[in-house]
């Protein structure tokens, strides 16, 4: 967990909410049991990757079953996963199929994010703590997921992280 902590330390917000974010989160890894296990009822860490084409002209997007919304791929950390950005990188191959890699000069991570999921059939509501990466993928999407352009589709999240993207005009390749 100092690992994770120390991490959160060392992000630099983009914004105020993304800093609230962020200490909120520094403050709930000390207070919570077990932070990066999704048994923790009330909240913990996830791992996302907001996956870009090499000239971050698209993004590759997932329609998320059980929220019924367009979203970047992610979720929960599993046992195996080394680090955060290990679970980032399965999820995005896991849910998308692409070829994927970290970018090579975004900031890692590249956003926080705190977020309700509502409850369902034996789970109760609860906070994802998501820790996210900038991610290059390349290659076509499985069913269920697709490239879309650049600051269109998903909800007010994904267009935060594409308008981070464009601002820093990181394109991964020449």
């Amino acid at each position: 967990m100092s690992d994770v902590v120390a991490l959160l330390r060392a992000h630099v917000s983009a914004d105020e909410r993304e800093e609230s974010d962020r200490c909120t989160m520094i403050l709930l890894a000390s207070q919570l049991s077990n932070p990066l296990s999704r048994e923790e009822p009330t909240a913990h860490f996830t791992a996302s990757a907001f996956v870009i084409d090499d000239a971050a002209e698209r993004t590759c997007l997932v329609q998320h079953e059980k929220l019924e919304r367009l979203l970047q791929p992610g979720g929960h950390i599993e046992q195996t996963d080394l680090s955060l950005e290990a679970a980032a990188l399965r999820e995005a191959r896991e849910e998308t199929a692409l070829e994927v890699e970290l970018h090579p000069s975004a900031a890692r991570p590249f956003d926080l994010d705190i977020h309700r999921i509502p409850d369902r059939p034996n789970e109760p509501a609860h906070w994802h703590l998501d820790v996210r990466y900038l991610v290059v993928g390349r290659g076509d999407p499985c069913d269920g997921a697709a490239w879309h352009a650049l600051g269109e589709g998903g909800d007010a999240s994904v267009g935060r992280l594409a308008a981070k993207v464009a601002a820093l005009r990181i394109p991964a390749a020449g």
